[in-house]
């Protein structure tokens, strides 16, 4: 009798039972589908602590969303590790816009939209080897959240010196004084000190 090979990734969508039934597609290679994928936005996935991860290795976890007229494209979302057993990866934005609102109608028009399958994909790696290739990923996260800070922080600039500003007549822009925007800085300064995150409230 063969003993069963003890799971060693788990798969966690919101909503839906914790899996770990991953196929092993080589040695170190290892893949699970998520049915109708469409409407997942987040994925955690971990190592279930029963297998850890041989000495010097980490596992490089990939994405592929099915594009019929395409070969397969399989995106790096990060790593795992037995130092980070667990990492929580959006996919709303890796996912490709499948728009279904402008379609023709047609004799299947009155059925239901399609169900999409992706899949997860684990690559057991060389620790450094993962390593490198995450940080070609993280200067893109990096870029969205300094956008989004930066747009939360001049909303939050404009809300403040316009409460203060003062009409300057029917032919001229409403003003503001000047050191009304140096003690908005400092205010501004002074709570990113008390707390990093407080914009993103």
């Amino acid at each position: 009798m063969v003993d069963a090979v003890p799971a060693m990734f788990g798969l966690l969508v919101s909503g839906r039972l914790v899996r770990t039934d991953f196929e092993r597609l080589e040695e170190t290679k290892f893949m699970i589908t998520i049915n109708s994928a469409e409407s997942v936005n987040y994925i955690c996935v971990f190592l279930t602590g029963l297998v850890p991860f041989p000495e010097g290795t980490a596992g490089s976890v990939y994405f592929s969303w099915p594009d019929e007229n395409a070969k397969p494209n399989w995106q790096l979302l990060g790593i795992l590790s037995n130092n980070k057993p667990s990492a929580i990866f959006k996919l709303s934005n890796l996912k490709q816009h499948f728009d279904v609102t402008n379609q023709p109608t047609n004799a299947f028009s009155q059925f239901p939209s399609i169900s999409i399958n992706a899949q997860i994909g684990i690559s057991i790696e060389p620790l450094l080897n993962a390593e490198l290739q995450t940080t070609s990923i993280e200067p893109a996260q990096n870029v969205s959240t300094f956008v989004e800070f930066t747009q939360k922080m001049v909303q939050n600039l404009y809300n403040y010196v316009s409460s203060y500003a003062v009409d300057g007549g029917p032919q001229q822009t409403p003003m503001v004084p000047l050191y009304l925007v140096q003690k908005w800085y400092e205010n501004f300064e002074r709570k990113l000190n008390l707390n990093p995150n407080f914009w993103k409230s």
